[in-house]
């Protein structure tokens, strides 16, 4: 059986040499490493588990025709920011979280502010 190891690149604290960028919901994922009987080496993301529920959150109710990157765009300004969203709420699709509308979901604050204290 091929061994697989942890990857411990000194590369990771240079920036823009992360695999994922900054915004990824992978961003801060394990790097594993696999060695294939060859000699080979490929890289991949180790399972992501999803962060405790308890960030705080505001209520939103979903409207008819929304979707979770048009939330994202909307509450945190960008449509990548979906999955901030999902995270927030105990769905296992994302597009659970739209799907029927008058749903109430928790959006996550941008940057900790209060709603009416966000920055934009």
């Amino acid at each position: 059986m091929a061994e697989t190891e942890p990857y411990d690149s000194a590369l990771d604290s240079v920036p823009g040499v992360h695999p994922y960028p900054r915004t990824s919901r992978y961003h801060d994922a394990e790097i594993g490493v696999h060695r294939r009987p060859d000699g080979s080496e490929v890289r991949y993301a180790k399972r992501r588990l999803l962060p405790p529920l308890g960030e705080e959150t505001e209520p939103h109710t979903v409207g008819a025709g929304e979707r979770p990157d048009l939330l994202g765009q909307r509450f945190l300004g960008d449509p990548g920011q979906w999955w901030r969203i999902a995270d927030a709420n105990p769905v296992l699709d994302p597009r659970e979280l739209t799907d029927e509308p008058g749903r109430v979901i928790g959006i996550p604050l941008a940057g900790g502010f209060p709603r009416g204290e966000r920055r934009v």
